[in-house]
């Protein structure tokens, strides 16, 4: 039995219905209830070797340490547990999650930005049902179905090529650049390299919108990593690049529109954060 809370005056544990139940005492009255590590496997479906790797790389605490070396969680590792398990869903590495989670102050800024990030894959999804269920109409009717409609909603190549026009239009008007052409083979990169753009841009404009200032450690921590996933995608970008970069979208009336519809001021917050990591890094 799960999630009760009740009043005792001296125990440490209970016997309820069977099962064991570990309480934190407080003011000598009032317990809360603290899963081991088994029940919290048992409630939320992850393996007790995740949840014990979760602990050593420091996602995921235990509230508490028991006399005997029991794990115990309690409401609150549930809901960090809850918040990862959504980071999951969106396919994020466990040491970005940990980055996200830990920017955050407050648990409805987690839930928001996941929210977010989640509306925007359910969309796509959404597009893929469609495809889906149009194949099997077109199967039970025998009708074969347009080459270029059996893709819709994969992030195929032509719909980064639609997203990319309007950007490689300006490009090419502005600076005189070669538009930017994605290939067949670049899709699923094209994919994981948006998802991960995404998050780092919400994460920015949290920060801001948090009051954090440009030079904190955790911006710098946030870049790095932003940094890394570039470098291991084959983008390798030095700090003081990436901070061109930066002051490229600064300049650029098409960049600076796109991020100040974000999020007012995040162009110019992005790039002081950006100088100020090359200047700690340089």
């Amino acid at each position: 039995m799960f999630g009760l809370c009740f009043e005792v005056h001296d125990c440490r544990l209970t016997l309820l219905l069977g099962k064991t139940l570990h309480c934190i005492q407080k003011g000598g009255n009032i317990t809360k209830l603290l899963y081991t590590v088994k029940e919290v496997s048992d409630l939320s479906g992850v393996t007790i070797k995740t949840l014990h790797h979760y602990h050593r790389i420091g996602l995921l605490m235990p509230g508490k340490v028991s006399e005997a070396g029991y794990r115990l969680y309690g409401p609150t590792e549930l809901e960090r547990l809850q918040e990862i398990l959504v980071y999951r869903e969106l396919e994020l590495p466990l040491e970005q999650i940990k980055q996200m989670m830990n920017q955050h102050a407050d648990r409805l800024s987690v839930l928001s930005q996941q929210e977010e990030l989640l509306a925007a894959r359910r969309q796509r999804l959404d597009t893929i049902l469609h495809t889906l269920r149009q194949s099997i109409a077109a199967m039970k009717e025998g009708t074969p179905m347009d080459d270029k409609a059996l893709f819709k909603g994969f992030g195929s190549e032509d719909e980064w090529n639609r997203a990319l026009s309007g950007q490689n239009q300006h490009l090419a008007e502005t600076y005189g650049m070669e538009p930017l052409q994605v290939g067949e083979a670049e899709v699923q990169g094209m994919n994981e390299q948006a998802r991960e753009a995404m998050a780092f841009m919400n994460g920015m404009a949290d920060f801001l919108r948090d009051g954090v200032k440009h030079h904190d450690a955790q911006v710098g921590e946030w870049i790095r990593a932003h940094l890394e996933f570039l470098h291991r995608h084959g983008h390798p970008a030095a700090p003081k690049e990436f901070a061109a970069q930066t002051q490229f979208f600064l300049n650029d009336d098409f960049h600076l529109g796109m991020l100040e519809a974000q999020q007012t001021g995040l162009s110019y917050y992005l790039h002081a954060a950006a100088q100020a990591y090359a200047a700690a890094n340089s």
